[in-house]
């Protein structure tokens, strides 16, 4: 009996590894792509909008082909929420960070109210994002698929700042209140004071500079929500 091994057959392991190769290469240029048409698309519809916005120019931004790029989404409130969903991660995440979990609830507080503005200052086009939630009666009706998006990222950023809410009412630090309603009034308050610095003319309004009015609005609704010493 021969003690020869057999001969592996043709495109054995080193054709597997090639093909292997192949296909990991392959995911990396789809991912890639996507990524491109993401980040063209953020930039197309942060400046123009949804409604305005030309996937044409998406596409010529990205590199690919039109038809390229309704193979990686459906149509354009699909492209749209993709970029809501991928900006709002981001955002959740620094939030999260922002609040922490070390120090008082006022500490805590004051730490988002800071990272909210900063981030605004730095950001101004993620939140045309809100904007337009605001403001369909002007710019069209969005796609459910876009609301119910950025209805997903707001309920998730109030999330986090009931949490913080939550924590310095069961300390004693804050008051007994329904902290769901708390969290709300905190983040319109610095919606509207952030909105006051949108145009000329409420710029002009405000009579003042956009941090100290920012700072006020945010401190006096901290301080009502303090715990009160007995008299």
């Amino acid at each position: 009996m021969s003690d020869s091994k057999p001969i592996p057959a043709a495109g054995g392991e080193r054709g597997e590894s090639r093909d292997d190769s192949r296909e990991e290469s392959r995911e990396e240029r789809k991912a890639q792509s996507r990524r491109r048409i993401l980040e063209s698309a953020r930039e197309v519809f942060f400046r123009d909008g949804f409604m305005s916005a030309n996937l044409d120019e998406v596409a010529e931004k990205a590199g690919v082909a039109k038809g390229t790029l309704y193979r990686y989404f459906d149509s354009k409130a699909d492209l749209y929420v993709a970029v809501l969903a991928d900006n709002g991660k981001v955002f959740t995440e620094r939030m999260r960070e922002a609040a922490g979990t070390s120090g008082s609830a006022t500490e805590r507080l004051d730490r988002l109210g800071r990272f909210y503005l900063d981030h605004w200052l730095n950001h101004k086009d993620y939140f045309q994002i809100f904007w337009a939630i605001d403001n369909q009666a002007v710019i069209g009706t969005l796609p459910p698929t876009v609301v119910d998006e950025v209805s997903r990222l707001w309920e998730e950023s109030l999330s986090i700042l009931d949490e913080v809410l939550a924590a310095g009412v069961k300390s004693g630090e804050l008051a007994d209140c329904d902290t769901w309603a708390a969290s709300n009034i905190l983040w319109t308050a610095a919606n509207a004071v952030i909105q006051s610095d949108s145009t000329d003319a409420r710029r002009k309004l405000r009579r003042g500079d956009l941090q100290q009015l920012y700072d006020g609005t945010l401190g006096l609704l901290i301080r009502g929500l303090k715990q009160r010493e007995p008299r």
